[in-house]
């Protein structure tokens, strides 16, 4: 799929994705985690699907995530992001070391809040925030050093919401301890899809382009080296573009 799209080519796309309107001007940090399965022949990724109440991307395959929360800042994980992975979410993007870590720390809350699993080490753990408490409660110590920073996307003015989203990928074997998956608020099922059948469910414009992007990158780099090339899609004047960071 193209990313040099044009605004209303953008607009038509996910029309049925976002609620248009009025919105924040400046879009909100946030951060989603791609969990990648490569024990089989090929790869498949984490999917859960959004409830259909919900106006942000109703009914739709999408991957955990969600905003940035305070209480991330404040959290010490177990390891830290390589240098090489801390390097390009900082050089072009104004963030700070710990606004940063901040960021990638709220992928791994995420994954744990909508997918039940919990990224990281086993080793004694205390937060004294309500959203890291299931940390401590599992003995799970959160970890950033194997996550990949592969994808950033702002999304488009005119929407309700508007979200500053970097995505991260991490290997299905840097789950720690993995809860009986059910219903929560923001995900109705959780699924694990090979590459080419996740492009053909119902997900949003920018969840296949994100797709297409990592099954590109992981032909030429199967162990997601640190510091691989990351596409970022955004608006620029009227057309919505990839560059490379």
């Amino acid at each position: 799929m193209q990313a040099n799209l044009t605004k209303s080519d953008i607009d038509k796309a996910e029309g049925r994705d976002f609620a248009l309107g009025e919105g924040p001007k400046r879009p909100r940090d946030a951060a989603t985690l791609i969990l990648i399965d490569r024990s089989g022949s090929g790869f498949k990724v984490l999917l859960g699907r959004r409830h259909a109440r919900h106006a942000f991307m109703p009914g739709k395959f999408v991957f955990p995530g969600g905003r940035t929360d305070p209480a991330d800042s404040r959290i010490v994980p177990a390891g830290d992001l390589h240098p090489l992975e801390l390097a390009k979410l900082t050089a072009r993007n104004r963030v700070r070391p710990g606004r940063a870590r901040s960021i990638a720390l709220s992928a791994v809350r995420e994954t744990y809040e909508e997918a039940g699993l919990l990224i990281g080490r086993k080793g004694a753990f205390s937060a004294k925030s309500e959203d890291w408490r299931g940390f401590a409660d599992h003995a799970v110590q959160p970890s950033l050093e194997n996550l990949r920073f592969v994808a950033r996307a702002i999304t488009p003015p005119g929407r309700v919401r508007r979200f500053d989203t970097r995505f991260f990928a991490a290997w299905r074997e840097d789950i720690a301890i993995a809860l009986p998956a059910g219903p929560t608020d923001e995900l109705e099922e959780i699924v694990w899809l090979p590459l080419d059948e996740a492009k053909r469910a119902d997900i949003p414009t920018i969840t296949k382009m994100i797709l297409e992007s990592l099954e590109e990158r992981l032909s030429t780099d199967p162990d997601l080296a640190p510091g691989g090339t990351v596409p970022f899609y955004r608006l620029v004047g009227k057309r919505f573009v990839r560059e490379l960071l």
